[in-house]
Parts: structure tokens; C-alpha cells; sequence
């Protein structure tokens, strides 16, 4: 029964753990990495083709955008999550896909003006993500289910996200029984729309995310509708637009409805009939997620709204770009409006064509709305960047930037105590991982100190017993090195092809030997024709 953290540790985005016992390797998260991250993170513990299992918290990439990549190397298995979350990973997988199929037709463009540079390969393509989709299992919360013998889950809301949970994990191994609580990303109170985090009493061993460690929220109860209203009347007086770099999942919803209060109570008086353009397929198709999920994540504000008839994400003048044509031709409007455009952190997506129209024009304002992690675009733009480069061009910033204050889907460093302190017990051991390295080091040391738990944050690679409770092997920090890009991309399909032959023979061992003997034949057959 052993516990291997692989990815988000002393770093936010890539969240992935691994977990053995009874006999089956399950992985929590499978999330893909985005901006500068400090560390590498080590090998998957085993070939991906065998693993039989993938527990997933909720659907933002960071924590499941290299499932299709998972899918790609082999991977066969199931992947557990909430009805919610599968709806919303059925749309984002494929929108990922979508994302890595057109980099690296970009590059390859590229490529060719620059002789001698190898062809690039997209990390997975759109039928790894129909193929992952396909293993998506909807569960329902507060469940308790019955995984195999040994293993059971339960997934709790946890106010991140629609649909995102905390885990509940029983392993059950040589008679011994082992409880592991995932936070997974815990959310911030009085969000508009979704509920507030619940809390697990009981816990062997938790492991919690600390992107807000070392910080608080305003003590004051955020007025979003206000401030927003402020920022639009401000710069619409100017003639300029307010872009918002938005998630597509999740914060453009919570602006859409901060919007349709801002449209109903007239904020925009001299403006009245103001556009807002939704420039993102994806974020249209995700609202449509929301209000499929109403009933089973809506809180009671947004639910008070639905039953008196109002659809709490939807105003007059709201106007959505699902083709390139028609968000090409939201900059040719030259009448003050609101676009809101993916992705958050503008690293992808069509955002960053608004930026180039816009972040040059004073009279303009780009609106952040969320976490800015280290190493992207919106990063250097909200600490302060007087150029950036887009599409391979300067362009100056000469746009107001500012940021909508106390706009987090994630609990402060109150909001995380108040989560862990909730276990009527102490866990054994609180692992802290998803955050920047020194606030992973300053939330244990929090925990330690003042509250009293045994509280440790683990670099990739560090292993633990469950059983005993000891840390097997714990791994030093390991600076991320340079890639150079190369032909390498293709031999690690064909590497993962191989692992994953490897484990379709160890899952045939039993077989018929008939069946057994033709299968033989036929990769002998394969690998006849190319040992040459």
C-alpha cells in the first residue's frame, strides 16, 4: 500500500498522484502543466498501460489534461469522477486536443522557414481524447463505491468547481484498512453559483492542496458586481473595450452572472444596451454544462433565481463567437463592449488575438479574473510587463490592466485551515502539495506550529507506506532542464505502443493457448518485418 506523489508538488499546476494497493495501480489527477514550473517531475511509477484506475477531482487541465496523453501511452483502464466533471471533460479533453493538434501545426509552419528543424508531434491527438472520454465512469456525490475488492471511494463537494470534489479513499490490504482524503482544489466561500465546500470527518492520511497558503482574501465580503460595474462605466467613458481573460469553464459562468445583475439594476447608464461577446466555443458549450448541472450543484441564491424563471446565466445583448470568422470580426466593432475570451491565463486560445487588438490602446482595459500562474502571459501582464510578444510581434501595453479583487475559486490560507481542522481526528500525516515551493513549505509550517498537525510537503518522487506510515523514499528537488525539441516526439509513441503490448500480454497470461499462439504469431510477424 504505497502512495507516490508524481506531480503539482512545490508547484501548482500538473496535479498527479500515484497510489498501489490490492493489487492495482490508480492514479488521483492526471493534470497537465502549465506555465514555468520550477521542477521536473518524476517517471510515472509504472507504464501507463498499467494502470487500472484514475480518480479525478474536477475537470480544470491542470488536473486532467494529460488524461488523453495517458490515454495515448497505453492507458485502458476507468476513470472515476462526478457526473458534472465527466460532462465538463467531454468537451475540454477534446478542446486540449484541439489546442496541441494546432501548436504543433504552427510549429511545423514554422519549421519550414527554418531548415533543419525536426518535425513536431502534438502531445496527443483528438482520437486519444474520444478514447479517454469513452472511459469516463459519472458518479454521484456523497456515494460510497465499491472500486474492487479492496478499494472503495467517495466523492464530496468541495466548492471548486461545478462538479469538483474532494476524494474519499479506503484501501483495504492484508487486513488492514487505510483512509486517504484527496482535497483536490477546495473552494472559496459565497461563490456566486456553486455551493460552499463540505468537509470530511475522518481521515488515515490527507492530502491538500495550498495554492493560498500564504495569503488571505479581503476580510470584507467582495461586492463583484460593484467593482465590475465600475471598471466597464470607467472605461466604456473612455470609448474603450474591457476584456476579460477568463477560464472558459467555471469564471466566465460567475462573470455571466455578475453581468445579467450589472444588465437588470441598469449600472451602465449611459451605456444601456452594452454588448458582451463570449469568445470561446468552449466556454459556450460549458455554460450549457452548468445548466444541465443546476439541480445537483446550484446554490441556493442561483437556484431562488431558476425558480422564479430566470435564467441566471443568460441577459439581453449577450452575444456568443463560436466560429474564427465571428470572432474575427468582434475588434471590427468599434463600439464599446465586454469580451470575455479563453484562456485564463492567456497562454492559448483566442484570447490572445483581443490582446493584440487591444492591449495597445489606452483607452482600453484587460480584466483578470483569476489565478495568474508563474511563467505565463497574464502573469507578466498583471506584475507589470511594458511589452509582450504575440504571434511573434512586440506589443506594447498601454491598456489599463487590473484585476476584479476577491474574484478566487480557491479557499484562502483560512479557508484551508478551516477545511483540514474539520477532521474530528487528526490525520496521521497531512501531505501538503499544490502550491508555489515556498508557500508549500510555509502552509506545513503552519499546520505544525499552530495547529498541531503532522504536516510535511513532499517534493516529486517521495514515497510513502500507508500501512506504517513511513516515508520510504524521499526525493530532493530537481531543477527542470532545457528541452530541446527533436524527432524523439514519434519513437515515444512507438515506446508507448510497446509498454502498451507489454501490458496487453501480462493481461492475456491465461488465456486460451489457441488464442495465445495466434497472438504470438502475429507480433512475430509485426516485428519480422521491421528487424532489419
Amino acid at each position: 500500500m504505497k502512495l507516490t506523489f508524481v506531480g503539482a508538488d512545490h508547484q501548482v499546476t500538473g496535479s498527479c498522484h500515484f497510489l498501489q494497493a490490492c493489487g492495482k495501480n490508480m492514479l488521483i489527477d492526471c493534470g497537465m502543466q502549465q506555465g514555468i514550473n520550477p521542477f521536473e517531475c518524476c517517471e510515472m511509477p509504472v507504464d501507463e498501460a498499467l494502470i487500472d484506475y484514475v480518480f479525478l477531482t474536477h475537470a480544470h487541465v491542470d488536473h486532467s489534461g494529460n488524461l488523453p496523453l495517458l490515454y495515448a501511452k497505453g492507458f485502458r483502464g476507468k476513470v472515476f469522477t462526478t457526473e458534472a466533471s465527466a460532462d465538463l471533460c467531454s468537451i475540454m479533453l477534446r478542446d486540449c486536443a484541439h489546442i496541441q493538434m494546432q501548436e504543433a501545426e504552427w510549429k511545423n509552419r514554422k519549421a519550414k522557414r527554418h531548415s533543419g528543424l525536426p518535425a513536431a508531434e502534438p502531445a496527443y491527438t483528438m482520437e486519444d481524447a474520444d478514447g479517454i472520454i469513452r472511459r469516463l465512469i459519472p458518479c454521484d456525490y456523497n456515494r460510497r463505491i465499491e472500486i474492487s475488492d479492496g478499494i472503495a471511494i467517495r466523492f464530496t463537494d468541495v466548492g471548486h468547481l461545478l462538479g469538483s470534489a474532494s476524494i474519499e479513499v479506503w484501501l483495504t490490504e492484508g487486513g488492514v484498512t487505510k483512509k486517504i482524503v484527496f482535497s483536490g482544489d477546495i473552494g472559496n466561500k459565497n461563490q456566486p453559483l456553486i455551493k460552499d465546500p463540505m468537509y470530511t470527518k475522518e481521515a488515515d492520511y490527507v492530502v491538500m492542496e495550498s495554492t493560498y497558503g500564504d495569503r488571505y482574501h479581503s476580510t470584507e465580503k467582495p461586492e463583484y458586481v460593484p467593482a465590475l460595474a465600475e471598471v466597464i462605466n470607467k472605461t466604456f467613458a473612455k470609448g474603450g473595450n474591457v476584456v476579460i481573460p477568463s477560464f472558459a469553464v467555471g469564471r466566465t459562468q460567475e462573470i455571466l452572472y455578475f453581468l445579467r445583475k450589472i444588465k437588470e439594476d441598469n449600472m451602465i447608464p449611459a451605456f444601456p444596451k452594452f454588448e458582451v461577446y463570449v469568445d470561446s466555443p468552449l466556454a459556450v458549450e460549458a455554460t450549457g454544462v452548468f445548466q444541465k448541472n443546476i439541480n445537483t450543484c446550484f446554490d441556493e441564491d442561483a437556484m431562488a433565481l431558476v425558480r422564479s424563471g430566470i435564467n441566471p446565466l443568460n441577459f439581453p445583448g449577450l452575444k456568443l463567437a463560436i466560429t474564427s470568422d465571428e470572432s474575427k470580426q468582434i475588434n471590427f466593432d468599434e463600439k464599446p463592449k465586454v469580451i470575455i475570451s479563453a484562456s485564463g491565463m492567456c497562454e492559448a486560445g483566442r484570447i490572445r488575438h483581443h490582446l493584440k487588438h487591444n492591449l495597445w490602446r489606452p483607452e482600453c482595459t484587460i480584466l483578470f479574473v483569476g489565478y495568474q500562474a508563474a511563467g505565463t502571459l497574464g502573469r507578466a501582464l498583471v506584475d507589470g510587463a511594458d511589452e509582450v510578444k504575440l504571434f511573434g510581434e512586440a506589443v506594447e501595453v498601454r491598456a489599463d490592466i487590473r484585476q476584479l479583487p476577491g474574484l478566487s475559486g480557491h479557499a484562502d490560507k483560512g479557508g484551508l485551515i478551516e477545511w483540514v481542522n474539520a477532521f474530528e481526528k487528526k490525520p496521521d500525516r497531512v501531505f501538503i502539495v499544490h502550491g508555489e515551493d515556498t508557500t508549500c513549505n510555509l502552509f506545513a509550517e503552519c499546520l505544525k506550529s499552530e495547529y498541531g498537525h503532522k504536516a510535511y510537503a513532499p517534493y516529486s518522487g517521495t514515497r510513502v507506506d500507508l500501512i506504517t506510515g513511513a516515508i520510504e523514499y524521499e526525493a530532493a528537488p530537481v531543477a527542470v532542464k532545457k528541452r530541446i525539441r527533436g524527432a524523439s516526439d514519434v519513437f515515444a509513441r512507438l515506446l508507448a505502443a510497446g509498454q502498451r503490448l507489454i501490458a496487453v500480454i501480462y493481461k492475456n497470461e491465461g488465456g486460451a493457448n489457441k488464442d495465445l499462439a495466434k497472438f504470438a504469431d502475429q507480433i512475430n510477424s509485426l516485428a519480422d518485418k521491421y528487424d532489419v
